[in-house]
């Protein structure tokens, strides 16, 4: 049974009401919404694909790519942004040779650019895989992935 089968199996007759929290669930336990996987929600709730593909494509929340192992998220937000994030961005982009919204080749980072994390007064904000650092400089960014791609070797 697939991860998108199990999330459908919690929502034996689900109608169009629980669209969102089925995709929610369904982002979390894939990662993303496939096209697939959005075939087989449309078919189970009964509802054309478009309007499963027009829901999820009005909320950023939902991703249609596979992300990282380590999804850093740059925070953009007013504070951050005063203190520094577009250069922090721009470090990130130029390590890892990819652009906020992909993935490098090896799965193992993606970059997500996000409105506000929450943490203003911590600013500028980023999160590696839900791992929070505060105060990120440009000249921090080689560490942090190195510090990354080490913890991940130790735990293959």
């Amino acid at each position: 049974m697939s991860n998108v089968d199990t999330v459908l199996a919690n929502y034996p007759e689900a109608h169009q009401d629980k669209l969102i929290p089925i995709l929610q669930e369904t982002q979390d336990a894939e990662g993303y919404l496939s096209q697939e996987a959005m075939h087989k929600i449309s078919e189970h709730i009964g509802i054309p694909s478009s309007k499963v593909y027009g829901v999820a494509t009005f909320y950023n929340q939902f991703r249609f790519k596979p992300i990282g192992k380590y999804n850093i998220v740059i925070c953009r937000g007013t504070a951050c942004h005063v203190k520094g994030s577009l250069q922090v961005l721009e470090a990130f982009e130029d390590e890892l040779g990819i652009q906020a919204g992909e993935t490098t080749e090896d799965g193992l980072f993606s970059i997500e650019v996000v409105a506000c994390i929450g943490a203003c007064g911590l600013a500028p904000v980023i999160s590696v895989a839900g791992e929070i650092h505060s105060e990120v400089k440009p000249g921090q960014v080689k560490g942090i992935i190195s510090k990354t791609r080490r913890k991940d070797n130790a735990n293959n």
